[in-house]
């Protein structure tokens, strides 16, 4: 099974971020633009935070608390889990499932390198199957003897 390092290599490193007194609608906005579930929240180079789609829903609309002005810093989780590149897939999948959570970031000691989603992992994992079965299909038919 792949890794983190090798699913980023694939997917790309680009990230959503967000600072602590981001507004949660400019946060929200720039989600939507760039077709993402989660920011990450960071303090300079640091990683405070993260805000998930979930994290807006359960925390300012559910509680009628939009337009009043709310920052990233009041509703963002900050007990977060991540992961290495060198973590495995697998390992990625049983820590969202165990956590009941979607989106991993990714850590090269204490500076962000990327984020992976359980979309992503499926995704990955799809392609590298079908790569292999590709192989092994042109492999059995091969040129005969």
């Amino acid at each position: 099974m792949g890794t983190v390092g090798k699913l980023l290599e694939k997917k790309g490193k680009e990230l959503v971020c967000a600072s602590p007194g981001t507004s949660i609608r400019d946060v929200i906005a720039k989600m939507a633009e760039k077709a993402v579930g989660t920011a990450l929240v960071m303090d300079g180079e640091k990683l405070v935070g993260i805000l998930s789609e979930r994290d807006f829903i359960r925390k300012i609309y559910l509680k009628d608390q939009c337009g009043k002005g709310v920052k990233v810093n009041e509703i963002m989780s900050t007990n977060l889990t991540t992961v290495s590149a060198d973590t495995t897939l697998e390992s990625c999948m049983n820590l969202m499932t165990d956590k009941r959570i979607r989106h991993l970031p990714v850590m090269n000691k204490d500076r962000v390198v990327g984020i992976v989603s359980i979309g992503d992992i499926i995704k990955y994992m799809v392609s590298e199957k079908d790569f292999l079965i590709k192989n092994l299909q042109e492999y059995i038919s091969g040129p005969g003897m």
